[in-house]
């Protein structure tokens, strides 16, 4: 491969970026040895090295094979646009099919450090050099966030350009199946990893003028009267082998106060319907509601229940293929809520299977939201919000009725960031994390918002779970679960 680089008539040197173990000597190619690819001594040193006016910097993890005048497009269409950073779509080769793998636009929003660039990046020498004038250097402290920090400060003043075809194709080398690789960045493991990214990203945000400090005015006391003190809300959409289970697991919490389940059918087609139908029938406490509209996503099932007449005071978010840890979560999450009072509570969960035993990465506390970083300025909320198991916030309408579960918690997130959020770190719920790709999984936590006036908030299914196992037993499995902490 670096033979047929070399013998590219743009290419002038090809510069091999890692740990001495791994790089082996190559004719023609010049070793840069460092210890971490991403972090900021392997990024200075790279930058030393380079004197060219672009650098083509293919990431690890994927084998990549460039298409047909891939190099030509990439410089041109850089020259063109005067981008800092370019980067395209591909095909992806998974077995013995390659699939198209488009990209979405960069913009000035885009700080999450895993955004998706591909696997071949092209950086413009000049863009880099006024970044590192205007912005500071590279610091070699960074373990992981060189590259990071490096990307946020070139965006700042240089074009971030997406070119939306396939210039080359990747096999990928972590085979993992995704519903695994998803929990890799709020793993324990990583806390380090997650604590230095955000000290990058909060730094770009006070760059930019968008960082806020983190000051909190009271939460503002309810003028409504509600009929009862919390609802767990569960949007739902075809999830028959799953939706029995988690209102079972809600309707089974010990509380001191009156509370109620309300379940968002977004007009289900497998059965969920007359399972809700029946359940409903057997409690009273089960709302079961149906939007008139046919059109909603999670936002707007999200809002049906909200503005419900029958939601309480507290709306606890439920997911319809998750359980709660135990009978006792309803009544830890509103009494945290209460002894700020905060306007967020984010709950804890860990990954299990469908026998309840652990799988990686096990625990996810989040305990990468803090006073500090969080419901201000964003800064941990570009990583977790789209995995938080358990919140209790002042509830506002989804802004998006039309999309997914982590915009509607960005929207409550962002509309009450004056005020202040709190956790609970052991796990709340049991959830199912349905993967379409074996193993099946629970995930444990809880989504609560504090409701403070009439308004609503988002919640409405998702794809048609792959669980093959019979309802009763899996109820009669979990019956017997209720003091566990999974």
């Amino acid at each position: 491969m670096v033979q047929a680089w070399l013998a590219h008539p743009l290419v002038n040197r090809v510069l091999l970026l890692g740990d001495s173990t791994h790089i082996l000597a190559v004719h023609g190619a010049q070793s840069i040895h460092v210890t971490s690819f991403f972090s900021g001594t392997a990024m200075q040193r790279l930058l030393e090295a380079w004197t060219e006016d672009y650098l083509l910097l293919v990431l690890p993890g994927r084998r990549v094979e460039l298409g047909q005048q891939a190099l030509e497009r990439f410089v041109h269409l850089a020259e063109d646009t005067g981008a800092g950073l370019l980067y395209s779509d591909f095909r992806e080769r998974r077995a013995a099919e390659t699939i198209e793998h488009p990209l979405i636009d960069y913009q000035a929003g885009s700080i999450r450090d895993t955004f998706d660039f591909g696997s071949v990046v092209l950086i413009a020498r000049h863009a880099v050099q006024r970044a590192i004038r205007t912005h500071g250097p590279m610091i070699p402290a960074w373990r992981w966030g060189g590259l990071y920090d490096l990307r946020l400060k070139l965006a700042c003043g240089a074009p971030v350009v997406r070119v939306p075809e396939p210039l080359y194709t990747r096999t990928a080398l972590d085979v993992r199946p995704s519903g695994e690789r998803v929990f890799d960045y709020v793993a324990p493991r990583q806390r380090d990893y997650q604590r230095e990214m955000e000290t990058v990203a909060t730094a770009h945000l006070q760059r930019i003028g968008a960082y806020l400090e983190p000051y909190f005015a009271a939460v503002p006391a309810a003028h409504t009267s509600f009929p009862v003190p919390a609802s767990v809300v569960i949007p739902v959409r075809n999830r028959v082998t799953t939706i029995a289970d988690a209102v079972r697991s809600a309707l089974a919490q010990r509380v001191t106060f009156p509370f109620n389940v309300l379940v968002v059918d977004n007009h289900s087609t497998d059965g969920t319907t007359a399972v809700l139908a029946a359940l409903a029938v057997a409690d009273a406490r089960l709302v079961h509601l149906i939007p008139a509209r046919t059109d909603l996503g999670i936002g707007g099932c999200w809002n049906e229940a909200i503005y419900a007449p029958q939601c309480g005071r507290y709306a606890v978010q439920l997911d319809s293929d998750d359980l709660y840890a135990d009978e006792h979560t309803l009544a830890r999450l509103v009494a945290a809520v209460a002894v700020g009072p905060y306007a967020m509570v984010i709950g804890a969960y860990t990954t299990v299977d469908f026998d309840l035993h652990e799988l990686p990465p096990g625990l996810i506390d989040h305990r990468e939201w803090t006073r500090d970083n969080g419901m201000r300025s964003d800064a941990s909320m570009t990583r977790s919000t789209s995995a938080a198991a358990g919140a209790a916030i002042p509830t506002a309408p989804c802004r998006w009725p039309r999309h997914s579960a982590t915009t509607c918690i960005r929207t409550a997130c962002a509309r009450w960031k004056s005020w202040r959020g709190s956790g609970v770190m052991r796990p709340v719920r049991v959830a199912h994390e349905l993967d379409h790709t074996p193993p099946q999984r629970y995930r444990a936590g809880a989504l609560c918002h504090a409701r403070c006036r009439d308004g609503p908030a988002g919640a409405c299914g998702g794809p048609p779970g792959a669980a093959t196992r019979d309802v009763a037993d899996a109820a009669r499995r979990h019956s017997g679960a209720g003091g566990r902490a999974v």
